[in-house]
């Protein structure tokens, strides 16, 4: 079945004073299940989570989440991934095929996202663990963007969102280089889906570390994302809404350079400001 990422609903649309029927395109929302077997193991694949995504790219988004979760270290971990049988979830179903040798990190995994649900992320724990995780290294020595070109992306960005034209409903997570060229994108309904789906197709690509690129997001920046950015060792963040106190806490921690409230004309740098061509000018 094809992925369809918006579709038309019915609605009673008022302007002013009068209502009229009418239909409107809306974002879809979806469950994904990653289920997760080892080689050479006969049981069947166990589930790992289930997130709400909008569908299309579903590979990269259960690859990119697999790595920046730390349950994989490279692509040859990976060693088939394909949708869920048609009588158990087909299309919101993922199954993957890892290598033998990653079923205590699967098992660790698994209670980390029981604990996590329980408790919620919290401070220096957390940036022990990102530093535990983290198999790439962060890298920036070439890439310095110019205020003028950073200024430039929302609209680059906004350029490339034909979903978020048609609905208003969905993130999205870029790439770019240090000329301020959007060299991918991705739409989901989670800021987290969106850049789990730009490093998916990065890792499936062979592009990983995302040395001298950047990553833009369209909302806010929260520890998250930061933690997402390292894993793939890119060493720049920037995002159109606020960064959260752990996401800046995270960045100086990780030698990221955070940027946030990108819009109008103007924009604040958090942390690691020297990667800014123009700072401290």
């Amino acid at each position: 079945m094809t992925a369809v990422s918006r579709r038309n609903v019915p609605i009673r649309r008022a302007t002013g004073q009068v209502l009229r029927d009418d239909t409107d395109r809306v974002a879809v929302e979806e469950p994904l299940e990653i289920r997760v077997g080892f080689e050479g193991d006969d049981r069947p694949p166990e589930s790992l989570v289930v997130t709400m995504r909008t569908p299309g790219h579903d590979p990269e988004l259960a690859r990119g989440f697999l790595f920046t979760e730390g349950l994989i270290g490279s692509a040859a971990d990976l060693l088939a991934l394909r949708p869920g049988p048609p009588d158990a979830g087909g299309d919101n179903v993922i199954e993957v095929e890892l290598r033998a040798g990653l079923q205590e990190r699967f098992r660790h995994l698994r209670r980390d996202f029981l604990t996590n649900s329980s408790c919620g992320i919290c401070g220096k724990a957390s940036l022990e663990a990102l530093r535990a995780r983290a198999t790439l290294a962060v890298r920036g020595d070439e890439l310095r963007v110019p205020t003028r070109l950073l200024l430039e992306l929302p609209a680059a960005l906004l350029a490339r969102q034909p979903t978020f034209a048609a609905t208003g409903g969905l993130h999205a997570a870029a790439l770019f280089d240090a000329a301020g060229t959007i060299l991918d994108v991705r739409e989901d309904v989670g800021r987290h889906n969106a850049l789990d789906k730009l490093i998916g197709a990065a890792l499936a690509a062979d592009r990983l570390p995302l040395w001298n690129t950047g990553i833009l997001v369209s909302g806010r920046s929260s520890f998250e994302i930061i933690e997402k950015a390292r894993m793939a060792g890119c060493p720049m963040v920037v995002a159109v809404g606020a960064p959260s106190s752990l996401a800046i806490e995270a960045a100086w921690e990780s030698d990221i350079t955070l940027v946030g409230f990108l819009r109008e004309g103007r924009f604040n740098v958090y942390s690691v400001p020297a990667r800014i061509a123009d700072a401290g000018a």
